[in-house]
């Protein structure tokens, strides 16, 4: 036992550190959410959402489909074209059935010819060197087939310009819609609370000393807030600086963030349970301690493990899913921070403060 004991890390001693660190992220969340807030994607604010494929070379950018569309359909008003690994994403305000195919063949057009303006000279000079090279080719081709052979030869090199632009998807969500999923997402988000805090105050209702049980829920409540406020902080300076977007899928990766994160809380506060009752000589303070350090392995292995499948899903999953993965990504490793340094620590500051 004494060997266990000087193995053991303080964790609860140096709660301050710990708090500190918290207090600072969570600072910075709230000031980037005050001052930037998030970048509520079509799901909450209603618009338009199309994705293209582009198989070939794209001679144009995204700036050059953004110009096209506003220049031929100005109607449309605001469009942000975001890339993608295999083409782009566009976004408008909603739009009819009408509007969606003509945006579609105004896009399909910039595969047929090069959109990127060059210099006279060097025009000039890249037409000359491809003739060239062409005459070059096609005189070597003709030795060796016939004239038709060469002929398709021509014809196939003068299409090699031509992209294959595909509409991959497209949604389009109208703005009262989208304020409904807005209000829908924060009650499903307080709901849970709530229920959570319930459950473990139900969970905990034998343990009444020195720790009342609902100050438990309480404590995973703090640390479940605690999460949410990173995450949501992290998404915003995101969404300010690399245009990531929050939909309905965010909200989907924070209740699950919020299952995961008060589960394993939930393993530690079960084991704090189990050594007042086995261990009641000792002090509150080292109990929680003792508790945290008895299952800080397995909350770190489930972590990882996590963390190990949500990489594969980010790295080969598809393009609209990578949104959500990072979401929990950044979920299971605040939730993991937050059960074993804020939930635990926080019964201990209660414990102190009720004795004043």
């Amino acid at each position: 036992m004494g060997d266990i004991s000087l193995t053991m890390l303080k964790i609860i001693q140096n709660r301050k550190i710990f708090f500190f660190i918290s207090g600072i992220l969570v600072a910075g969340s709230i000031l980037s959410l005050i001052f930037w807030g998030l970048n509520l994607g079509i799901d909450f604010t209603g618009g338009s959402l199309l994705e293209v494929e582009v198989k070939g070379k794209m001679h144009f950018s995204t700036e050059d489909v953004s110009a096209k569309i506003k220049k031929n359909l100005p109607e449309i008003g605001e469009v942000r074209v975001q890339p993608t690994e295999s083409g782009f994403i566009i976004r408008m305000r909603d739009l009819s059935e009408e509007e969606h195919q003509k945006v579609v063949k105004e896009i399909k057009k910039l595969g047929n010819k090069e959109i990127k303006e060059e210099k006279p000279e060097t025009r000039n000079q890249n037409l000359e060197e491809n003739r060239d090279d062409k005459n070059l080719a096609t005189q070597q081709f003709n030795n060796s087939t016939t004239s038709k052979e060469a002929e398709n030869f021509e014809k196939d090199d003068s299409q090699q310009e031509i992209l294959s632009i595909q509409e991959k998807r497209f949604e389009s969500i109208g703005p009262i819609i989208g304020q409904e999923l807005k209000t829908k997402a924060i009650w499903a988000i307080g709901i849970a609370l709530v229920v959570i805090i319930l459950y473990i105050a139900w969970a905990f209702r034998k343990v009444s000393k020195p720790v009342a049980s609902w100050k438990y829920g309480m404590g995973a409540i703090v640390a479940l807030i605690h999460d949410i406020l990173i995450v949501t902080g992290v998404f915003s300076v995101l969404g300010h600086f690399l245009g990531y977007e929050v939909g309905i899928l965010f909200v989907t990766a924070l209740l699950t963030i919020l299952g995961y994160s008060v589960n394993d809380t939930i393993v530690v506060y079960d084991r704090t349970r189990e050594n007042l009752i086995y261990n009641p000589q000792d002090t509150f303070e080292n109990t929680v301690n003792k508790s945290v350090n008895e299952t800080i392995a397995r909350s770190i292995n489930t972590g990882l493990t996590t963390l190990f499948v949500l990489l594969a899903l980010y790295f080969l999953g598809g393009e609209t899913i990578k949104s959500f993965v990072l979401t929990l990504m950044i979920g299971t490793v605040v939730g993991t921070y937050s059960s074993i340094f804020i939930a635990s620590p926080l019964l201990v500051v209660w414990q102190k403060l009720s004795k004043r």
